[in-house]
């Protein structure tokens, strides 16, 4: 085994990460980045990739000594429709989608943590790198695992991470049990009779009834709902057919719920839907909702939670490791993976000075890619010990 030079990693990584980044692609859009992931992986000497896994994933299959447990390390490869305010001269050359989540750091990060395994092991059995298109739209992880992902390329466990703006770069947080929440979308379509503005009396418009429903929402959490479950009902378009002097007959509301638990989503569906009604019929107009569920809530397994903080504490300054305060109400189709297997999902530093995530100036620090590519390896090697 050959040990790599940690700076040449690091600038290998580097020009990786820069590479994705000026030349993002849409979630099942990402063809070019899946040909260079599958390229890199073939390079170091993967004893088997498998390109099209989920229409654009790749599977990377690395395999030392005679141990038959097996994990998973997955990033995701897909990029935002965002338009790039930035002057870098690796900024995006796709007009309209950008980078914006960092999802070319985590994959650089990956790409370094397979050549570091590839080159040096320290492991006994098998690793399998998941590079997972579509994870914004919540259909990536799904789409790998109807192409059989699990029967095709078993393993035991799974672990994944992502950046975090704000948090200094070189720290690291996760915590037992929900992490992120669930993300439901709903579409309340209000069908009523417009009009002309100067007769409201001879119609039943809608767009009273919708500023009225978008308040009523409101209630789900602060009056129906218990204090002690996390949630959030956000409104987030407002919609309808009227213009400057003629009152809308048709307006739609749309928007999305976050919470931890399932029967909290169910809860939430179950007032809306009471809600919408109620107050359409107040202002004789009808109500039809459509709410899907789109992202699971992430739970993160305890005893692998354990494992991630030991492994931390090979790549980190034991100070800067720290379990997460609270759970996040933002999603990530990473818990799809943990219907199936136990698994953990952390989050690294990114810089105070970052952007926030899905804003046009974000930026991946690259700072940041040794202690992810460090992190997988150093997880990988502790849950297949020698």
């Amino acid at each position: 085994m050959a040990e790599l030079d940690p700076e040449m990693l690091k600038r290998e990584m580097t020009d990786w990460r820069r590479d994705l980044h000026a030349h993002p692609e849409f979630g099942f859009e990402e063809k070019r980045t899946a040909a260079f992931v599958a390229a890199r992986l073939r390079e170091f000497g993967l004893d088997d990739v498998a390109e099209g896994v989920g229409g654009t994933g790749v599977v990377g299959t690395l395999k030392r000594g005679s141990g038959n447990r097996a994990i998973a390390l997955r990033a995701d490869m897909d990029a935002l429709r965002i338009s790039e305010q930035s002057s870098a001269p690796y900024r995006s050359g796709n007009p309209g989608v950008m980078h914006a989540c960092g999802h070319d750091g985590h994959t650089a990060m990956l790409l370094g943590a397979a050549k570091l395994l590839a080159s040096e092991g320290g492991f006994d059995g098998t690793v399998r790198f998941i590079f997972q298109p579509a994870e914004e739209w919540g259909r990536g992880a799904l789409a790998m695992i109807d192409d059989g992902l699990m029967q095709r390329f078993p393993f035991d466990e799974i672990f994944g991470l992502h950046n975090m703006p704000g948090l200094p770069v070189g720290h690291f947080e996760t915590r037992a049990g929900p992490i992120m929440s669930a993300e439901d979308n709903f579409e309340i379509m209000l069908k009523g009779l417009g009009g002309h503005a100067a007769r409201p009396h001879s119609g039943n418009e809608t767009l009273i009834t919708a500023c009225a429903l978008v308040t009523n929402l409101q209630t789900i959490v602060s009056r129906r709902l218990s204090p002690a479950d996390i949630a959030v009902v956000s409104v987030t378009e407002l919609i309808t057919d009227g213009t400057r002097n003629a009152l809308p007959g048709l307006a739609r509301i749309l928007g999305d719920a976050r919470s931890f638990r399932p029967e909290v989503s169910a809860e939430i569906e179950r007032h809306m839907r009471t809600i919408a009604e109620g107050t359409a019929a107040a202002y004789n107009v009808t109500a039809e909702v459509n709410y899907t569920r789109e992202f699971v809530p992430l739970h993160n397994d305890a005893e692998l939670v354990e494992a991630t903080f030991a492994a931390a504490k090979k790549v980190f300054d034991p100070r800067n490791i720290a379990v997460a305060r609270e759970p996040m109400t933002a999603s990530e189709d990473f818990a799809r993976f943990l219907d199936h297997v136990p698994g953990c999902f952390v989050f690294l530093g990114n810089g105070e000075a970052s952007a926030p995530l899905h804003n046009s100036s974000y930026d991946f620090n690259d700072d940041g890619l040794v202690f992810g590519a460090g992190f997988h390896a150093a997880i990988a090697r502790q849950r297949l010990g020698i």
